[in-house]
C-alpha cells in the first residue's frame, strides 16, 4: 500500500497555520511596543511599587577601644526623616488634611528651633510637589527623637500607608569626647566614610562587609529575601591609655595657656619602652577662638628642625666611631665662635660663654659651639660618615606608621658630582646639622630614638594598635616590631645614658626631673625658619622640646613634649620640661597601689563617702577596695553604658540604687553627684554648665524635669 503526497490539499493548510502564527506574533510585538511607549510611565510606577532589587544592608561599624577595653569610638544609629506624599492614596490625604495641624505642633515640640507654622509651610510645599522623599528635618536625629516623631498622627502608620520613612546611618560617637581625637580619627558624617586617624587607616577592618537583600511586594506586604548577609566590622584595640592621655592633655594645655608661653602648637607623646606602645599622643593647636583643639596630627606629620634634642645623636656618633671619649675637652670660648664665616652662639653668649667644657658637659649645658666643633673637627672632610652614623642610630628610618599623613625624617646625605664636588652641601651644613638644624624630623621619630636609648639600644616601631577582635575573640594581633636590634655599641649606650641622667640632675633639664625617681633626657630650643624669610623675618618663632625617659634606672616610659611659640621667653627645659615633669609624676603616681588595710586603725572610717552618679564606676571602685555593695543590675564599668543612681549607707555596706533618668529633652537630677558625672549628664543634653565650689552638687539652677531650651545654662553649687 502506498501513500502519495497530495500537495494541493496540504500546502493551503500549512499556509493557514503560518498566517495564524505570524498574526499572533505581530499582535504580541504590537502590544509590547504599546506598553513600552504609550503605557511606559504607568508600568514603571507599578514596578517601583512592587519590587526593588539589590537593597544594600549596612553592617555595624566596629568599635575602637583603649588598651584596657574602654570605648573610644563606637557606632550608634542616627536617622534622616522623610515623607512620601504619594503613599496611601486618598485615604491618607483626607487623614493628613485633618491631622496636619496636630502633626506640626508635635514637630515643633520635638524641634523647638522651628515653629509649627514653619513646619506646616514646609510640609505643604512637599505635598504640593508630590515628593516621595521630602526631608522633614534637615539634620540626623537620634533613635529617641525618631521614636517621638514616629508617634505623631499619620507618621505612626506603616510606610506604604502613611508615607513616613527613614534613612539610617551608623553615627560615630566618642564617649571620651575630644580625647586623642586626631589619632582615633573622625568620620565624614554625610558620606559615612572615614576621614583621618585610625578610623581611616583601619577602615576596611572596622567597616565590615555590606549585605544585600531583594524586596518584593506580595499582597500589600514587602518580603525581604536575603541575598547576602551583612558582616559587621571588627573592633580594634589600641595602645592608648585613657588615663595617661587625659593626664598628658591637661598638663600640655595648662602650659600652653600660661601668659609667658602662649603657645601656638603643643605635642606630647608617651611611649612604653619595651613594647613601643603609644600610651598617649596629644596634638593641640590654637584656634581662632583662642582655645586649643586637635586639628592636625602634628606628632607624626610636622617636619621641623628638632634643635638641641638632636645633639644626643651627634655625640653618640662620635663616641661610637671612637673619635672621642667622655674625657675629651673642647674650647667654647666666650660663647661666640666663627665657623666658615658664620657666627655660632651658645645660649649664654651674653654672659661670656662656658670656656672649656668636657664632652659630657657639652650636652649637659647644651653648648652649640662645643657639639659643632667636635663634629666639624672629625667629620668635615667626610660628612658622609657622620650621616651614615645617624643612619646607624635609626634617625633617618621611615617608621611606616599606620596613620595617614605620617612623615618620614628628612636628613640629607652629602652627594658629589663627577668632579668630586659636593652638590648639596656647604661648609656650614655639618656644624649646623650637628646641633639640630638643616634636618627635619617629626616628634614621633625623635621619641623613637630616645626610646631605643632607654630600651638598651633596641629600637622598636611605635605601635598604635595591639589587636583586632570580633565577638570578643582576638582574630589578629600586631606584635612589637624591632627596627634595629642595636643602634650603637654597648659602651656608647652606657655612656650616653649616664650623660642624659646628668642633663636632668645637674644640667639644663632640671625642671623635667623628679625628687621621687630618676629622669634622663635632653632639652631643645630651636628657632623655626619662616620659609623664604629664613630666621630673620620679624618676630622669632621657637620650637621648645624635651625628650627623655623615666625612671632612668629602670626605664618604663619614654616621652617627648614639643611646644611651638612666638617670641621670648623661650626655654625647652623651662617650658616643655615642666610638662614632661607633670606627665612623668602623674603616670608614676597612677602605679602606686597600697592595700587599704594598711590605712585602717581604731578610728578609721571603713565605709568611704560615695557620691551619687555613675553606679557602675562606684561599684568598680568599691569592689577593688574590698567593700561590699548591693547590686541589682548586670554590666561592668569597663564595657557598659553608665547606670545613674544614688548612694546610701547602712553601716556595713554601701547601698546603690538606680534612679529614673529623664529623656534627652529634660534636665536630669544631678543632686549629690560629683562634678564629672553632673557635667557629663547636663552637657550631653546640650546644657552649658557653670560650677561654683567643690565636692557634691547641693543645688542646680535648672530643676530636674525642666524642658531644655537651646543655649540654656545650669549653675551648680557644690559643697564638701
Amino acid at each position: 500500500m502506498s501513500y502519495q503526497f497530495d500537495r494541493n490539499s496540504i500546502i493551503p493548510r500549512y499556509k493557514l497555520v503560518a498566517f495564524i502564527i505570524m498574526g499572533i506574533g505581530l499582535l504580541i510585538l504590537g502590544k509590547a511596543l504599546y506598553i513600552a511607549t504609550v503605557k511606559r510611565d504607568y508600568w514603571m510606577k507599578v514596578a517601583s511599587r512592587l519590587k526593588k532589587d539589590s537593597v544594600d544592608v549596612k553592617p555595624i561599624r566596629g568599635n575602637i577601644l583603649s588598651c584596657d577595653g574602654r570605648l573610644m569610638a563606637s557606632s550608634l544609629p542616627e536617622y534622616k526623616l522623610y515623607m512620601d506624599f504619594m503613599a496611601g492614596g486618598e485615604k491618607k490625604d483626607s487623614l493628613w488634611t485633618k491631622k496636619v495641624d496636630s502633626i506640626c505642633i508635635g514637630l515643633h515640640e520635638i524641634f523647638p528651633e522651628k515653629s509649627a507654622a514653619e513646619f506646616k509651610q514646609h510640609l505643604e510645599q512637599g505635598r504640593k510637589e508630590k515628593s516621595q522623599n521630602w526631608a522633614i528635618w534637615p539634620k540626623r536625629v537620634s533613635y529617641n527623637v525618631y521614636a517621638q516623631v514616629k508617634k505623631l498622627p499619620v507618621f505612626n502608620l506603616p510606610p506604604y500607608k502613611g508615607g513616613f520613612h527613614v534613612q539610617s546611618f551608623n553615627a560615630r560617637q566618642r564617649p571620651f569626647g575630644s580625647l586623642a581625637q586626631r589619632t582615633v580619627g573622625d568620620m565624614f558624617g554625610a558620606k559615612d566614610t572615614a576621614r583621618c586617624g585610625l578610623e581611616l587607616s583601619f577602615d576596611s577592618i572596622l567597616r565590615g562587609r555590606m549585605g544585600l537583600i531583594s524586596r518584593q511586594k506580595v499582597m500589600n506586604k514587602y518580603l525581604s529575601i536575603v541575598m547576602r548577609e551583612p558582616v559587621d566590622g571588627a573592633d580594634i584595640v589600641t595602645t592608648i591609655d585613657v588615663n595617661m592621655q587625659d593626664l598628658a592633655e591637661r598638663a600640655l594645655i595648662r602650659e600652653l595657656k600660661k601668659e609667658e608661653v602662649n603657645g601656638d602648637v603643643g605635642v606630647a607623646i608617651v611611649m612604653e619602652v619595651k613594647t613601643g606602645d603609644v600610651k598617649a599622643i596629644v596634638n593641640m593647636s590654637k584656634g581662632a577662638d583662642g582655645e586649643y583643639h586637635e586639628s592636625k596630627n602634628s606628632a607624626v606629620s610636622d617636619l621641623l628642625e628638632p634643635g638641641s634634642v638632636f645633639k644626643t645623636a651627634s655625640i653618640m656618633v662620635a663616641l661610637d666611631d671612637g673619635v672621642v671619649d667622655t674625657t675629651y675637652t673642647v674650647d667654647t670660648g666666650n660663647g661666640i665662635w666663627e665657623m666658615y664665616g658664620a657666627k655660632m652662639r651658645d645660649h649664654n653668649w651674653h654672659k661670656g660663654g662656658y670656656q672649656m667644657l668636657t664632652l659630657p658637659q657639652t650636652l649637659e649645658r647644651s653648648s652649640n659651639i662645643g657639639i659643632s666643633r667636635i663634629i666639624d673637627k672629625y667629620y668635615s672632610k667626610n660628612p658622609e660618615k657622620f650621616v651614615q652614623g645617624i643612619d646607624r642610630l635609626g634617625l633617618r628610618t621611615d617608621l611606616q606608621l599606620p596613620l595617614v599623613g605620617a612623615a618620614a625624617p628628612r636628613i640629607r646625605m652629602p652627594k658629589k658630582n663627577e668632579r668630586g664636588q659636593y652638590v648639596n652641601w656647604s661648609k656650614t651644613a655639618l656644624p649646623w646639622m650637628s646641633i639640630g638644624y638643616e634636618t627635619q624630623i617629626p616628634p614621633i621619630s625623635t621619641l623613637t630614638f630616645y626610646n631605643a636609648i632607654a630600651n638598651n639600644g633596641v629600637m622598636v616601631r611605635p605601635r598604635f594598635v595591639k589587636s583586632v577582635m570580633k565577638d570578643g575573640e582576638v582574630i589578629r594581633e600586631f606584635p612589637t616590631e624591632v627596627i634595629k636590634p642595636s643602634i650603637c655599641k654597648e659602651k656608647t649606650l652606657r655612656e650616653i645614658q649616664t650623660i642624659l641622667e646628668h642633663v636632668v640632675s645637674q644640667g639644663l633639664g632640671k625642671k623635667a626631673g623628679s625628687k621621687l625617681f630618676k629622669v634622663a633626657g635632653k632639652t631643645g630650643t630651636a628657632q623655626i625658619s619662616k620659609g623664604t624669610g629664613g630666621y630673620k623675618s620679624g618676630r622669632m618663632n621657637y620650637l621648645l622640646s624635651f625628650a627623655g625617659y623615666f625612671p632612668a634606672d629602670n626605664p618604663r616610659y619614654s616621652c617627648i613634649v614639643c611646644i611651638q611659640k612666638s617670641g621670648l621667653p623661650a626655654s625647652g627645659g623651662g617650658m616643655s620640661g615642666v610638662v614632661f615633669h607633670e606627665i612623668a609624676e602623674g603616670i608614676m603616681a597612677q602605679d602606686v597601689k597600697l592595700d587599704i588595710t594598711d590605712a585602717r586603725d581604731s578610728i578609721s572610717i571603713l565605709i568611704p563617702d560615695v557620691k551619687n552618679g555613675n553606679l557602675l564606676a562606684a561599684d568598680y571602685v568599691l569592689s577593688h577596695l574590698g567593700i561590699s555593695s548591693n547590686k541589682w543590675w548586670n554590666g561592668s564599668y569597663a564595657n557598659g553604658n553608665p547606670i545613674w543612681g544614688s548612694v546610701g549607707h547602712n553601716g556595713k555596706n554601701v547601698q546603690l540604687a538606680k534612679l529614673p533618668v529623664y529623656n534627652e529633652r529634660h534636665v536630669p537630677n544631678v543632686m549629690g553627684m560629683g562634678a564629672r558625672d553632673a557635667v557629663y549628664l547636663l552637657e550631653s543634653r546640650g546644657v552649658k554648665v557653670r560650677i561654683e565650689g567643690r565636692g557634691k552638687v547641693v543645688s542646680q539652677s535648672l530643676p530636674a524635669g525642666h524642658e531644655i531650651k537651646k543655649g540654656e545654662v545650669c549653675s551648680l553649687k557644690m559643697e564638701i
